[in-house]
Protein backbone atom coordinates (compact mmCIF):
# COMPACT_ATOMS: atom_id res chain seq x y z
CA UNK A 1 0.00 0.00 0.00
CA UNK A 2 2.18 2.80 1.64
CA UNK A 3 5.32 1.16 -0.79
CA UNK A 4 2.87 1.41 -3.97
CA UNK A 5 2.42 4.89 -2.89
CA UNK A 6 6.44 5.80 -2.36
CA UNK A 7 6.91 3.99 -6.22
CA UNK A 8 4.79 6.20 -8.41
CA UNK A 9 5.82 9.54 -6.25
CA UNK A 10 8.81 10.26 -4.49
CA UNK A 11 8.43 11.34 -0.78
CA UNK A 12 9.07 14.92 -0.61
CA UNK A 13 10.23 15.42 2.91
CA UNK A 14 11.86 13.56 6.03
CA UNK A 15 8.56 13.10 7.54
CA UNK A 16 6.61 11.40 4.54
CA UNK A 17 9.96 9.30 4.36
CA UNK A 18 9.66 8.60 8.35
CA UNK A 19 5.94 7.76 7.71
CA UNK A 20 6.52 5.04 4.79
CA UNK A 21 9.40 3.50 6.87
CA UNK A 22 7.39 3.38 9.59
CA UNK A 23 4.63 1.80 8.18
CA UNK A 24 6.56 -0.49 6.21
CA UNK A 25 7.51 -1.86 9.40
CA UNK A 26 4.23 -2.12 10.84
CA UNK A 27 3.55 -4.37 7.87
CA UNK A 28 6.69 -6.57 8.87
CA UNK A 29 5.65 -7.04 12.18
CA UNK A 30 2.27 -7.77 11.56
CA UNK A 31 3.38 -10.48 9.44
CA UNK A 32 5.41 -11.79 12.05
CA UNK A 33 2.87 -11.64 14.48
CA UNK A 34 0.26 -13.41 12.28
CA UNK A 35 2.77 -16.36 11.78
CA UNK A 36 3.25 -17.03 15.29
CA UNK A 37 -0.66 -17.00 15.75
CA UNK A 38 -0.41 -19.90 12.68
CA UNK A 39 2.20 -21.73 14.36
CA UNK A 40 0.28 -21.97 17.53
CA UNK A 41 -2.47 -23.00 15.47
CA UNK A 42 -0.36 -26.33 13.96
CA UNK A 43 0.64 -27.01 17.49
CA UNK A 44 -2.80 -27.15 18.89
CA UNK A 45 -3.78 -29.37 15.92
CA UNK A 46 -0.57 -31.74 16.40
CA UNK A 47 -1.67 -32.22 19.89
CA UNK A 48 -5.16 -33.61 19.13
CA UNK A 49 -4.01 -35.29 16.00
CA UNK A 50 -1.37 -37.24 18.66
CA UNK A 51 -4.44 -37.58 21.36
CA UNK A 52 -6.67 -39.10 19.14
CA UNK A 53 -4.50 -41.58 16.73
CA UNK A 54 -4.49 -44.19 18.82
CA UNK A 55 -7.99 -44.07 20.31
CA UNK A 56 -10.72 -46.43 18.47
CA UNK A 57 -11.96 -44.90 14.76
CA UNK A 58 -15.46 -45.87 15.44
CA UNK A 59 -14.90 -43.64 18.83
CA UNK A 60 -17.07 -40.38 19.03
CA UNK A 61 -15.45 -37.08 19.59
CA UNK A 62 -16.63 -33.70 19.23
CA UNK A 63 -15.33 -30.56 17.11
CA UNK A 64 -16.04 -27.11 16.77
CA UNK A 65 -17.02 -26.00 13.17
CA UNK A 66 -17.98 -21.95 12.71
CA UNK A 67 -18.87 -21.89 16.51
CA UNK A 68 -20.83 -25.14 16.80
CA UNK A 69 -19.98 -28.29 18.34
CA UNK A 70 -20.58 -31.05 16.27
CA UNK A 71 -20.11 -34.26 16.79
CA UNK A 72 -18.44 -37.39 14.64
CA UNK A 73 -16.34 -40.01 14.68
CA UNK A 74 -12.25 -40.12 15.18
CA UNK A 75 -12.41 -41.74 11.66
CA UNK A 76 -14.15 -38.53 9.97
CA UNK A 77 -12.46 -35.70 11.90
CA UNK A 78 -8.83 -37.42 12.02
CA UNK A 79 -8.60 -36.61 8.12
CA UNK A 80 -9.95 -32.85 8.43
CA UNK A 81 -7.84 -32.18 11.09
CA UNK A 82 -4.62 -33.56 9.10
CA UNK A 83 -6.22 -31.54 6.27
CA UNK A 84 -6.40 -27.92 7.89
CA UNK A 85 -3.40 -28.29 9.70
CA UNK A 86 -1.59 -28.69 6.32
CA UNK A 87 -3.83 -25.50 4.84
CA UNK A 88 -2.24 -23.82 8.19
CA UNK A 89 1.35 -24.80 7.38
CA UNK A 90 0.88 -23.48 4.24
CA UNK A 91 -0.24 -20.17 4.61
CA UNK A 92 2.85 -20.07 7.29
CA UNK A 93 4.94 -21.32 4.42
CA UNK A 94 3.14 -18.15 1.97
CA UNK A 95 3.73 -15.56 5.01
CA UNK A 96 7.31 -16.49 5.49
CA UNK A 97 8.06 -15.32 1.85
CA UNK A 98 6.47 -12.73 2.06
CA UNK A 99 7.95 -11.45 4.89
CA UNK A 100 11.39 -12.24 3.51
CA UNK A 101 10.11 -9.99 0.30
CA UNK A 102 9.55 -7.08 2.59
CA UNK A 103 12.32 -7.34 4.55
CA UNK A 104 14.40 -7.00 1.39
CA UNK A 105 11.99 -4.01 -0.03
CA UNK A 106 12.74 -2.25 3.78
CA UNK A 107 16.25 -2.72 3.45
CA UNK A 108 16.49 -1.21 -0.22
CA UNK A 109 14.08 1.47 1.51
CA UNK A 110 17.08 2.24 4.29
CA UNK A 111 19.51 1.93 1.79
CA UNK A 112 17.95 4.25 -0.86
CA UNK A 113 17.54 7.47 1.78
CA UNK A 114 20.38 6.37 4.35
CA UNK A 115 17.88 4.89 7.13
CA UNK A 116 19.87 3.78 10.39
CA UNK A 117 18.30 3.16 13.52
CA UNK A 118 19.57 4.71 16.66
CA UNK A 119 19.47 3.14 19.93
CA UNK A 120 18.71 4.85 22.91
CA UNK A 121 22.54 4.86 24.47
CA UNK A 122 23.65 6.58 21.13
CA UNK A 123 24.86 3.23 19.37
CA UNK A 124 24.30 2.10 15.51
CA UNK A 125 22.03 -0.62 14.68
CA UNK A 126 23.54 -2.23 12.04
CA UNK A 127 20.65 -2.64 9.13
CA UNK A 128 18.89 -5.51 8.59
CA UNK A 129 20.50 -7.72 11.86
CA UNK A 130 17.63 -7.97 14.09
CA UNK A 131 14.07 -7.94 13.56
CA UNK A 132 10.69 -7.15 15.02
CA UNK A 133 10.67 -4.43 17.16
CA UNK A 134 13.52 -1.53 16.64
CA UNK A 135 12.44 1.57 18.72
CA UNK A 136 14.41 4.72 18.08
CA UNK A 137 15.42 7.69 16.01
CA UNK A 138 15.67 7.78 12.26
CA UNK A 139 18.40 9.72 11.64
CA UNK A 140 20.13 11.01 8.29
CA UNK A 141 19.44 13.05 5.21
CA UNK A 142 16.56 12.16 3.43
CA UNK A 143 16.73 13.83 0.60
CA UNK A 144 19.49 15.74 0.28
CA UNK A 145 22.97 14.35 -1.15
Amino acid sequence: MARAEGDSKEPMNEQAIANIYASMRTEINNIYSKITELEMEVSEHSLVINAIKPLDPSRRCYRMVGGVLIERTISEVLPAVHGNKEGLEEVIARLTNASERKKKELAEFEAKYKIRIRKGDGEMKDEGKKEGNAQGVLVGPAGSN
